[in-house]
């Protein structure tokens, strides 16, 4: 295929490709299924190596364009079954699946490389090509290893059908994914730290460039060239040093900096996020440097790039957009703040110590909303990192809490990576749950610890709040309680979140709450 062509096809691949998606089913009706849907329904993989999976999918458009090949991610059901539980088509070249695949089964016996790369933790080829839906198509098994376990097997499948002469963009593309594939099985590919920030990084059509051990050139698609020409570079980049080449070109001696130190980083085996920078003469390119480490050995680095120029001139008017949700956020958390202090001096000024303790609740309950709020100002995605949430709002709760409270609070396990509409109520159930400990575990002066335990897996969230307080009282009832804050979780959990709370007292004496929530898709 001619190098240009294949770049242009970027971006006209199956919109869906990267995700599980919808198959009928026997009896009729559509099954909208998604990769956690089902790792949960059929595999008791735990919540980090699901996480790992998700990153492998958030990763392999960049591997299934450099491979001209579809891929499939197959998990084991027994000892003789694999089940598909996502797929994505390549936006390079014809794909060798149009039919969806994902909820599909196969027999060992029909693909036997699974079982083996499983088995050996190696990539198994077939010897001769099979025929699928009147298509040759050849298959490999990739194993997906997770520190030293194998969790799932990458099928890559490749289409035969369209003859291709190997081109110099061919060879370079096909040289970058056995790599990647090959770090995949050594699972050293994809990492977690830094994120990738895949979802808006460069893809494999807007402009590749190869770099050899010490940084040099090798390859450079047709896109890169005219980024880097819109950059100001106007000759080859072939045998040129891109890092000082590129912090040449970059207008802003910070952002020059930053890139070419990455693309310095990924030679020496670090990943890195994507980067923008903006080049003297005005040009908007996004840099992002993945290493290439094949079996521990460095084997150069892969650059993608692309020029945004036009994109982020369009971007300007939704960045105002932004900053407007933004400073919403902010103007209602001073509002509350306010509001938490006309209700502080209010109480100051009654004589009656039921209003005193009625309006002091309030200002408990009316701060962890501002709380809640000057967090989520600060997110600017649809998934929130409900560690960073908790860690930020929790400790705060003592400083709301009863002045002569000496009770602490700690978190153990990861709450994990969740959808916005489920961090809001999430939030504000965790901190009335431990404003509810402050307020009725403990005597005034009486030392004490709450503990936030979460604990995740493919389709729950589990959270135990627990005290060593005085435990509940006789005869306690959570449908009955006229506990406000109580009543306000009830109406949360059941309502927003779909799950399930109760409270139970503690063998060793004190309360538990115990929290469990969905994390499988709503329909």
């Amino acid at each position: 295929m001619d190098g240009r062509r294949a770049e242009e096809r970027h971006g006209r691949g199956d919109p869906g490709a990267g995700r599980a998606r919808g198959l009928p089913r026997r009896g009729g009706g559509v099954a909208l299924s998604t990769l956690t849907d089902l790792l949960a329904e059929h595999t008791k993989l735990s919540g980090a190596a699901v996480d790992h999976l998700q990153l492998v999918v958030a990763e392999w458009q960049l591997l299934s364009d450099l491979s001209f090949a579809d891929f499939l991610m197959w998990v084991p059901l027994d000892d003789t079954t694999f089940l598909c539980v996502a797929q994505a088509r390549p936006t390079t070249a014809p794909t060798a699946h149009p039919e969806d695949v994902v909820g599909s089964t196969v027999r060992v016996d029909e693909h036997p490389q699974l079982r083996r790369a499983m088995a050996e933790s190696r990539i198994c080829r077939e010897e001769d090509p099979r025929w699928h839906l009147g298509v040759p198509v050849r298959r490999e098994a990739i194993p997906v290893r997770r520190h030293d376990t194998v969790i799932a097997v990458l099928s890559r499948n490749t289409n035969l059908a369209v003859p291709r002469v190997p081109s110099p963009l061919e060879i370079s593309y096909l040289g970058g994914a056995a790599d990647l594939c090959q770090m995949i099985s050594d699972g050293t590919f994809p990492t977690t730290e830094p994120s990738p920030d895949v979802h808006t990084s460069p893809r494999v059509g807007d402009g590749l460039i190869r770099l050899d051990s010490s940084g040099a050139v090798v390859f450079a698609s047709p896109n890169a060239l005219s980024a880097y020409h819109r950059m100001g570079h106007a000759s080859d980049l072939v045998g040129v040093h891109l890092a000082p080449l590129t912090r040449s070109l970059i207008g802003d001696p910070f952002d020059a900096t930053e890139v070419a130190q990455r693309i310095r980083s990924a030679l020496d085996g670090q990943p890195s996020m994507r980067i923008e920078a903006e080049s003297r003469r005005g040009a908007a390119v996004l840099f992002r440097a993945l290493p290439l480490r094949p079996r521990g050995s460095a084997a150069g680095a892969l650059v993608l790039c692309r020029d945004v120029t036009e994109v982020r001139r369009r971007d300007r008017a939704l960045m105002s957009k932004d900053a407007t949700i933004r400073e919403i956020h902010h103007r209602v958390k001073n509002n509350l703040q306010t509001v938490a202090a006309l209700l502080r001096l209010q109480s100051r000024r009654t004589s009656s110590e039921e209003a005193r303790e009625a309006l002091a609740e309030s200002v408990r309950r009316v701060t962890s909303i501002a709380l809640v709020h000057e967090t989520l100002s600060m997110s600017v995605d649809e998934r929130v990192d409900l560690d960073d949430v908790v860690d930020k709002v929790i400790p705060m709760m003592s400083d709301v809490a009863a002045t002569d409270s000496k009770v602490v609070v700690r978190r153990e396990g990861p709450f994990g990576i969740v959808p916005a509409e489920l961090a809001t109520p999430l939030v504000m159930v965790l901190t009335e749950l431990v404003q509810n400990a402050f307020e009725h575990a403990y005597a005034p002066g009486q030392h004490g610890e709450v503990v936030v335990q979460a604990e995740r897996s493919a389709k729950w969230l589990d959270v135990v709040i627990s005290d060593d307080g005085r435990g509940l009282p006789p005869g306690f009832s959570l449908e009955r309680t006229d506990r406000l804050g109580l009543q306000i979780v009830r109406t949360l959990v059941e309502s927003e979140l779909r799950g399930s709370l109760s409270l139970r007292r503690r063998p060793r004496g004190g309360t538990e709450a115990v929290l469990r929530v969905p994390l499988r898709a709503r329909r």
